[in-house]
């Protein structure tokens, strides 16, 4: 077991379990006792013997049986908050550890996104845990919060381009090292510029909010949507390598094949925002929105975030080319 330096006259103890590195920055006059182990066996005897405000868990590295070994170390902590760090790629993941229950608790209390600064880290635990560092608490819950306003988009509550530049550099590097594939999809709502001038940007904004809302729908949990701006909007289809395979999805014959079930469900989409019934565009609404979208995939299009983004870029404008309301991919000319 190693101690990071901190400073503090009553010191809130808190244990960081798993790879630190690259996961938690360590900063000056914490004002809290933080301590470290690499491994799960070994936190849950430091827990059983020690009393922690609160414990942190490095998803990364602690692929098997984590939810058992996560609730044999909450019951060990003498009631201590258990928060999970994950990356970008595992976020949903923790998330559904969060929301899992075996009784009497959740698995987990919380989590946050890697990396984060000790400060973050005293954020999440109540004042009543740290009666000594309330300022300091309440200083991370609001850096946290503005965090949050940083990577969500504020009108239709996606995340926003700065998430998913980054979201997309992190998922390459995990497709990379695990062998899946990324798709990027591209779309924009056709001719949205006569709306805005038809009904107004009121009305506008209610469209993008009701499209972003239809667009979540239609994709998995994990995929990652974000509004890129004004009209524009782009999903991240990725395969979680913990999820075993879909039984109604094709089989992709080589690794070469374009991603089918990102492309069916850019097209459920497609079809979808044509058919609904748009309240916000009245009683005549309904048919009358439709979109254009690219699909560029990877390894086979492009070998990073950067030339993803262009390759599906140039699927969008030839969408646009061949006459609007239908999703291209890279290198086709006709649907699969």
């Amino acid at each position: 077991m190693s101690s990071l330096p901190a400073e503090s006259i009553r010191e809130p103890r808190v244990l960081v379990v798993g790879q630190i590195e690259g996961a938690v920055e360590s900063t000056v006059n914490n004002g809290a006792s933080i301590h470290s182990c690499r491994h799960m066996l070994e936190a849950i005897s430091l827990a059983g013997h020690e009393r922690f405000d609160a414990i942190f868990v490095v998803l990364n590295g602690l692929d098997a049986h984590l939810e058992s070994a996560l609730m044999t170390l909450r019951r060990a902590s003498h009631g201590a908050r258990l928060v999970l760090l994950a990356t970008m790629a595992e976020e949903v993941r923790a998330r559904g550890l969060v929301r899992s229950v075996r009784e009497p608790r959740n698995v987990a209390d919380d989590y946050l996104l890697c990396p984060v600064s000790t400060q973050e880290l005293l954020g999440t635990i109540a004042p009543s845990e740290a009666p000594a560092v309330p300022a300091q608490t309440a200083d991370a819950a609001r850096l946290s919060e503005l965090e949050r306003l940083a990577t969500e988009d504020d009108l239709t509550g996606l995340k926003n381009r700065r998430y998913l530049g980054e979201f997309l550099r992190q998922i390459l590097q995990h497709a990379t090292r695990e062998g899946f594939q990324v798709t990027l999809l591209l779309f924009d709502i056709d001719d949205f510029k006569r709306y805005n001038d038809a009904f107004g940007h009121t009305v506008g904004d209610r469209v993008l909010r009701e499209a972003a809302l239809l667009i979540r729908r239609c994709c998995r949990e994990h995929d990652v949507v974000a509004r890129i701006g004004g009209d524009e909007f782009a999903v991240v289809f990725w395969d979680r390598p913990d999820l075993p395979a879909n039984p109604h999805e094709p089989e992709r014959r080589t690794a070469a094949e374009h991603p089918r079930q990102a492309y069916f469900m850019a097209e459920r989409f497609r079809r979808q925002i044509s058919d609904s019934n748009l309240s916000s565009l009245g009683a005549g609404g309904q048919g009358t929105l439709t979109i254009s979208g690219g699909l560029a995939a990877f390894p086979q299009d492009a070998q990073n975030a950067e030339a993803l983004f262009e390759r599906a870029d140039q699927a969008l404008l030839e969408a646009k080319r061949q006459g609007k309301n239908r999703i291209v991919l890279v290198g086709r000319e006709s649907n699969p």
